[in-house]
């Protein structure tokens, strides 16, 4: 049974890093800031995609691999089963997006869409991160530098794979149905290739080569930070020219 100290500190440990990624994020639309109660619903509608994914993925691992050794990067099965889980992910975090948010009234400008895709990602991370904490195999003190480690990698690879679809509707907010349509495609095909390469290096490095993939993950931010700039110029006069 878990102590109340070991749920705290999952608790702690999950939600509260997402929660000060998600102020950081919000900084960013500080002009024309979204409501309050849209951002908490996107971030709730990530927290509930966690569980939906679960079976999912369970599902996913019982057909392709037949065992319950399910994550294995020195296999074919293995290799498709991580492609297969980022989709499923990735999907269901913008699908959650799409019923919750990213049709209301209030997404009115290019940024918005990667806000609220940037929210329902850290929602998804802060009770992924809760569960991770809650693996009775960690100890508090394992528990607490995991949990920076999935702070610094994972949680911002949700982001940074969230964000590359709010980018694709930033890029086509002013053009045509059928334009958006393909842009959305061609955001959530590198949304699933980024989660899904993440996924098999960690999977395949040796523990001393973690930093490294997670410096790459940080320059993605940092280009996702020179694009929010970009997506902060866009009007409908810079996409007819």
């Amino acid at each position: 049974m878990l102590s109340g100290t070991t749920l705290l500190v999952a608790l702690l440990g999950g939600i509260l890093p997402a929660l000060l990624w998600l102020w950081f994020w919000l900084k960013e639309d500080k002009a024309r800031p979204e409501p309050r109660g849209l951002i908490m619903l996107a971030f709730i509608t990530g927290m509930i995609t966690v569980p939906l994914v679960v079976p999912l993925e369970r599902m996913a691992c019982d057909l392709i691999t037949q065992n319950t050794q399910c994550l294995s990067a020195n296999s074919f099965q293995g290799i498709l089963l991580i492609f297969i889980w980022s989709a499923i992910e990735e999907l269901m975090k913008y699908g959650g997006a799409a019923l919750t948010v990213l049709r209301r009234r209030a997404v009115d400008e290019p940024l918005d869409p990667i806000i609220y895709m940037i929210t329902v990602a850290l929602g998804f991370a802060a009770l992924e991160n809760t569960f991770f904490l809650l693996n009775p195999n960690l100890n508090i003190f394992g528990g607490i530098i995991t949990g920076n480690l999935r702070f610094l990698g994972a949680t911002l690879l949700h982001t940074l794979a969230s964000a590359s679809i709010g980018l694709a509707m930033a890029y086509s907010f002013y053009k045509t149905r059928a334009i958006k349509f393909v842009y959305v495609l061609i955001g959530i095909a590198l949304s699933i290739i980024l989660h899904a390469l993440f996924n098999f290096f960690i999977i395949s490095t040796n523990g001393d080569k973690i930093l490294t993939v997670f410096a790459f993950v940080w320059i993605g931010i940092i280009l996702l930070l020179l694009s929010f700039e970009k997506v902060k110029r866009i009007t409908r006069l810079t996409m007819r020219n």
